[in-house]
């Protein structure tokens, strides 16, 4: 595990939720992966790197390309970074299968989000929480995201799953800040914003942290909104806050966040490469859009052609 990481941010504070690099005939590219681990874990002061996250196109890659992905990064930062590894799908024994594989991988922890498109009642959701989590030793962040997922795990269910001993965390991409202030208020689980738009009112609440996308091309500085924030300088948290509102409006609000890093990326001559159908590259008018607002949000980029 990472030196960065303490008991009340158990995977650092600071990750994002990383891109698959792909070649351009659409197959994986390992080799981007790891160079793109090091540049935000080195460069962009990355505490710890989610793989294999719907922006890492889990939906579209298989468990092979899952694992070579895995093992490259951890090969590439594992002994500088927390690298989680989303083992959540809707499939109660391909999640154990997937969490498995991750441990034997060399991964620190487990992104597990809760069950999509079967929309399971509760008592499912617990069930395929806890035996996820009581099929490796690995320290599980739970991922809460209704609307992908369909339905949230509700307050009393993450109450109930705190009590298992390697259920430590919560992404949060649920939008209720009252309610899940009050699951903190209840348990020891860590919340980090899985909302980059909110990341600054998930510190408010007591958050450890976040799993960004944003954090791609603005890593340093939503650090540096961590550790001003912490520090009690909320005045320079917030101005940080406000100079990456054309940042954020631009990938995660016009399109799928993937489609959009991966623009920012290329836009940067970081490994990013094509989208995997059913979802598409980006425009060249929203690529023109996408390199203003970086530029207007203090990002640098390439100088265009």
């Amino acid at each position: 595990m990472a030196p960065s990481t303490t008991p009340d941010a158990p995977f650092g504070r600071m990750l994002t939720a990383m891109i698959t690099p792909m070649h351009a005939d659409g197959s994986v590219d390992a080799d981007g992966a790891a160079e793109l681990a090091v540049r935000l874990v080195d460069e962009r002061r990355h505490d710890g790197l989610v793989i294999n996250g719907t922006t890492g196109e889990s939906p579209t890659t298989d468990d092979a390309e899952k694992e070579r992905v895995l093992r490259a990064v951890v090969e590439a930062v594992g002994d500088r970074a927390s690298i989680v590894f989303g083992a959540g799908s809707n499939d109660t024994r391909h999640s154990i299968h997937l969490a498995k594989m991750a441990e034997g991988a060399g991964a620190d922890g487990l992104l597990t989000v809760c069950p999509y498109y079967n929309k399971p009642p509760q008592e499912g959701i617990y069930r395929h929480m806890t035996a996820i989590a009581d099929s490796t030793g690995l320290p599980v962040m739970l991922y809460d995201i209704p609307g992908r997922a369909g339905v949230p795990i509700a307050s009393d269910t993450l109450i109930r799953l705190a009590d298992h001993d390697r259920i430590v965390a919560v992404k949060d991409a649920k939008a209720d800040l009252f309610a899940s202030s009050q699951v903190m208020a209840a348990t020891d689980l860590a919340y980090y914003s899985g909302d980059d738009n909110l990341n600054l009112a998930w510190l408010s609440q007591g958050a450890a942290g976040f799993v960004s996308v944003v954090g791609h091309v603005a890593g340093t500085e939503l650090h540096e909104m961590i550790d001003l924030y912490r520090s009690g300088d909320v005045t320079g948290a917030l101005a940080i806050h406000r100079r990456l509102l054309p940042v954020v409006a631009a990938i995660m609000t016009r399109t799928q966040g993937v489609i959009a890093v991966k623009a920012a990326l290329a836009l940067q001559g970081l490994p990013s490469g094509t989208v995997r159908a059913p979802l598409v590259d980006a425009t060249p008018e929203f690529t023109a859009q996408l390199r203003e607002d970086l530029i207007t949000g203090g990002i640098k980029v390439e100088a265009a052609e």
